[in-house]
């Protein structure tokens, strides 16, 4: 379930942006809790645009219970059966249920995102929209190369970079900077680029012009304009890069480069090469992309994400209002400080 909303998301339409489509809502009871399994074939069912492109436009759910990297228990395992996702599927909702689950103490990774049980903790269960079904072709992971449904080892530059973070991390955080991007409203956890499934507001909506694709993620509301005119890119690094698509067939291909820093995509570095690639098919749209960095990965990897059509309008996100939040957060760690030893 999504924050509550100050106002309705408002797209101020510079590139005179047309909707071809109602905007729709992933929390509606027509969709709740269905996530994207519903997405099993991969016939292409793309309508054009009135300028003969393929339409994408909608709102998008990409919510689902099935991990980005293969669980160790399902080792060797590609996919499951019907019976065995129905109980994967129960036994994932009720251990992240955050009414029932209590341990303050405990530590757990979130498709590819390390998450405190005790921030999780912070909302009970209402609040939180993860998902509550595996996708369509029941596969064991959304990494889909390698085979193993693995990240590809960290090289040792990514392996010294990770721990630092980490380190940085958990010290009281000396100002903002040592904070992740999330946590300092400047991108969404879920919202990348790459997106990747994350804890809620998991919903991304499509605008199309003849020469720009706009991809409006719902987690804090982040926009990325991506020009499809052939121009070439300026170098200059972005919080979300600079994204540049084409067509191939009735496929979105964006190309981005020029990170500014590390996106919400845990581990990648500003030297990330991603190509993201959109496709509609039967009962929603694939969403896949693939991420070259050998600064932090020893091989490029690629995931597949269904992701299917919501049906109300998304809300904006409105990210501590201000980010109040770190205020209380630095004010905290200014406070843990004092009570250092050593400290009077």
């Amino acid at each position: 379930m999504r924050h509550l909303p100050k106002t309705t998301l408002v797209m101020v339409a510079a590139a005179c942006v047309v909707v071809a489509g109602a905007a729709i809502e992933g929390q509606s009871p027509a969709a709740a809790g269905k996530g994207p399994s519903a997405t099993k074939a991969k016939k292409s069912t793309t309508g054009k645009t009135p300028w003969g492109h393929p339409d994408l436009q909608g709102v998008w759910d990409f919510r689902t219970v099935t991990p980005m990297e293969r669980p160790a228990e399902l080792a060797g395992k590609e996919t499951l059966t019907e019976a065995e996702a129905a109980e994967y599927e129960k036994r994932i909702v009720a251990s992240r249920n955050a009414d029932t689950a209590r341990d303050q103490s405990a530590r757990r990774t979130v498709n590819g995102t390390a998450e405190t049980q005790d921030i999780a903790n912070a909302y009970n269960d209402f609040w939180w929209d993860r998902g509550t079904k595996v996708i369509g072709t029941r596969r064991t992971s959304l990494i889909v190369d390698p085979k193993d449904g693995k990240f590809p080892p960290l090289t040792e530059e990514g392996k010294k970079r990770l721990a630092a973070e980490d380190a940085v991390r958990e010290r009281p955080a000396e100002g903002p900077e040592d904070r992740s991007v999330g946590e300092r409203c400047i991108l969404g956890f879920n919202s990348g680029p790459p997106m990747s499934p994350g804890g809620y507001n998991q919903n991304v909506q499509i605008f199309q012009t003849p020469d720009q694709v706009v991809l409006v993620n719902e987690m804090v509301h982040n926009a990325r304009f991506i020009p499809l005119d052939n121009r070439p890119v300026s170098g200059i690094k972005q919080w979300t890069g600079e994204s540049r698509g084409h067509w191939e067939g009735d496929t979105l291909v964006v190309e981005t480069k020029n990170f500014y820093q590390t996106t919400s995509l845990r581990g990648s570095s500003p030297n990330m090469h991603l190509i993201e690639r959109f496709k509609r098919v039967d009962g929603g749209m694939i969403y896949e992309f693939t991420v070259n960095d050998p600064t932090t990965w020893t091989k490029p990897w690629t995931a597949e994400i269904p992701m299917i059509p919501s049906d109300g309008p998304m809300y904006e996100y409105a990210c501590h209002e201000g980010n109040y939040g770190m205020t209380g957060l630095l004010s905290g760690a200014r406070a843990v400080d004092k009570k250092a030893p050593g400290t009077k």
